[in-house]
């Protein structure tokens, strides 16, 4: 186990199986040292724990389960990053997460449950977490998934 395996486990995380892709394309590709994560849903053991859109009141996805989720995103979008690296000890830093929340019209709270997302890879990486990142509304998602999430990682060079 890597540095970044421990600091899973004493949060109580491990990553999880990469969810098979839903279309035509992969889960991660690596170019020299950047690693690009496809949008990952918060899939969990193969299912989405929530549908629908994201706001306040009857039938919506309240905001705080939408960070949770987009915590859960970030998980799945480092399985699949670990899936091209072999270990995330590789990564120097997150670059950037570019998240999309299913929003119901009213909803302008994006940037609050995309913190789910920061602050989870704050968690996992120290500083190297820090990161650039964009919220986006929108007004539906594969699936019917709330929210999806993509990272750019900084990867060591290979040898």
């Amino acid at each position: 186990m890597g540095r970044v395996d421990d600091r899973l486990a004493e949060l109580g995380l491990t990553l999880p199986t990469v969810a098979a892709p839903a279309g035509v394309y992969v889960p991660a590709v690596r170019v020299g040292t950047a690693v690009y994560t496809a949008g990952q849903l918060p899939f969990v053991d193969g299912v989405l724990p929530a549908t629908g859109k994201v706001g306040d009141g009857p039938g919506l996805v309240a905001p705080a389960r939408a960070r949770d989720l987009a915590a859960t995103c970030v998980l799945n979008a480092l399985a699949a990053a670990a899936s091209v690296l072999g270990s995330l000890d590789d990564v120097a830093r997150v670059v950037k997460v570019t998240g999309f929340v299913a929003s119901e019209p009213g909803f302008s709270g994006q940037p609050g449950v995309l913190n789910g997302a920061s602050e989870l890879l704050g968690e996992i990486f120290g500083d190297a977490g820090v990161h650039a990142r964009s919220a986006v509304g929108v007004a539906v998602l594969p699936l019917d998934s709330p929210v999806e999430v993509e990272l750019l990682l900084e990867v060591a060079p290979t040898s």
